[in-house]
């Protein structure tokens, strides 16, 4: 387990597939995605590391529906009592009152959402539990309970209820699979729903005063992470 401290109030867990963040809040923490179906040890045992404790874990804040960010929210929830938010439009799938859309792969996509899929099978990953949605967040709403305002951000494409968080006093920015990083380059995330609109939320994030990004697949920006954002080409990067 690799947990590093982003900034003074915001850690990065890496998890075999991707990374979860948790956010120190005055009175405990928040987390934002909960990695595949089995991370909950890893992040509860993260949250012991940093001096807390599972009933400290008040808000689990999930950017979309996919299994890697949802996976071990329902486990998370059972040990801790903290509240699910998510946005309203991916709300439904997480809670498991509908299915999902499937990504609209490009060519150069397919093969490596094969090789994922084929590695989730093989490592007998199960599907993600149902989990009630306890907050429904639409675009420009304010979180509670954080130290500093966190605008919502709704970020469609990726998902139709993919959604970011932007610490607007320190600048820091949680964009979902929205951005994903690559040698130190911001590029789209792959494996959307409406590339278009993915590439519009990209811009969108792009266009906000941020000091660090946390991305959940790649290394963060923590050096001129609004300049990374805007030389960005989203609409032929990455795939």
């Amino acid at each position: 387990m690799d947990l590093i401290q982003v900034t003074p109030a915001v850690w990065q867990l890496s998890l075999p597939v991707g990374h979860v963040h948790l956010a120190r809040l005055p009175d405990g923490y928040a987390l934002i995605d909960t990695g595949v179906p089995g991370s909950a040890p890893a992040i509860l045992e993260a949250v012991d590391r940093l001096g807390g404790r599972p009933q400290d874990v008040l808000q689990i804040v999930l950017t979309h529906f996919h299994g890697d960010h949802v996976g071990s929210a329902a486990d998370l929830v059972a040990a801790t009592g903290a509240r699910v938010l998510a946005g309203a439009l991916d709300a439904p799938f997480i809670s498991g009152t509908a299915p999902g859309p499937e990504p609209v792969l490009t060519a150069s996509e397919r093969a490596l959402y094969e090789q994922v899929m084929a590695g989730f099978a093989e490592a007998g990953v199960p599907p993600a539990k149902p989990v009630p949605v306890d907050v429904e967040l639409s675009d420009g709403e304010v979180l509670d309970g954080w130290a500093e305002p966190v605008r919502v951000l709704h970020v469609p494409g990726h998902t139709p209820g993919s959604i970011a968080l932007h610490l607007t006093s320190s600048g820091v920015l949680f964009p979902g699979d929205t951005v994903a990083t690559a040698e130190g380059r911001a590029i789209l995330g792959p494996f959307n729903v409406d590339r278009e609109q993915a590439v519009a939320s990209f811009r969108r994030l792009a266009a906000l005063e941020t000091e660090v990004v946390c991305v959940p697949h790649g290394e963060p920006l923590t050096q001129d992470a609004g300049a990374v954002l805007r030389s960005a080409t989203p609409e032929t990067d990455w795939v």
